[in-house]
């Protein structure tokens, strides 16, 4: 039994000076730590084994001020509201107020990109996630199948969703079946050539399934050196991530 009334098991969430507090095993871990998962908004406390996980519970709440330090961190969550403006791939996007269907209104007659949808609170960013998703999907899709044609690779299928963890994910096929690509439809308020890296990177692994020199020499020969892109998503990506909550 844990200190805290049970036995604990890695993937258990506690709460600690307001923040969620995932608990997580690592065995490669030499002590047990804690950090700040940025795009999940939360508090991961490592243990180097199960039997450890009650004193990285504990050293979580030990740590309650820090806690709430890096919390205080963290941007704002962003409502999405009618008249905000986004930056959609680079490109401005008005959010409007309107009935019927939400609806992606190409810029004309010196209107900007809008986006126009009904309901408010939840309802109205529901909606503007919606035609945000759709949108990804026509420019990743695209991005993806330029960078798996260069890399002489099936075009693999896509869908976007809302991944917290990563920004994409390469599934390869195995045994003759298609090959998957899942992105965060949050690239979309990413300038266009850090999401089209993130497609390069995971168009990549169609061919190495690794992250080794031959890996980063294929992204290389795709887009030039990531490490602009990368650097751009560790310090924005959890500002992405607060649109919408």
């Amino acid at each position: 039994m844990s200190l805290f009334g049970r036995s604990l098991s890695d993937g258990d969430r506690l709460e600690v000076a307001g923040a969620a507090v995932t608990l997580r095993v690592n065995s490669r871990a030499r002590r047990v730590s804690l950090r700040l998962d940025r795009t999940r908004r939360e508090i991961v406390a490592t243990a180097p084994s199960p039997r450890r996980l009650p004193e990285a519970a504990a050293f979580a709440r030990e740590r309650a001020g820090w806690i709430a330090e890096r919390m205080a961190e963290l941007p704002e969550a962003t409502p999405l509201y009618p008249g905000l403006v986004l930056q959609v791939f680079g490109e401005p996007v008005r959010l409007e107020a309107g009935v019927g269907r939400a609806k992606w209104l190409p810029a004309a007659n010196g209107e900007p990109t809008r986006i126009r949808a009904m309901g408010e609170g939840e309802g109205y960013a529901r909606a503007v996630i919606l035609m945000l998703k759709r949108r990804a999907m026509v420019v990743l899709c695209e991005r993806t199948e330029v960078y798996a044609a260069m890399l002489g690779a099936a075009a693999p299928k896509v869908t976007v969703a809302d991944a917290k963890g990563r920004w994409g994910s390469c599934r390869p096929g195995l045994r003759g079946a298609q090959a998957s690509i899942r992105y965060s439809w949050r690239l979309a308020l990413a300038p266009f050539e850090v999401a089209d890296y993130v497609a390069a990177h995971e168009c990549a692994h169609l061919l190495e399934l690794n992250h080794g020199p031959r890996f980063w020499a294929l992204v290389k020969a795709l887009v030039g050196e990531p490490k602009p892109y990368r650097a751009w998503l560790r310090a924005e990506g959890a500002r992405l991530h607060a649109f919408g909550r």
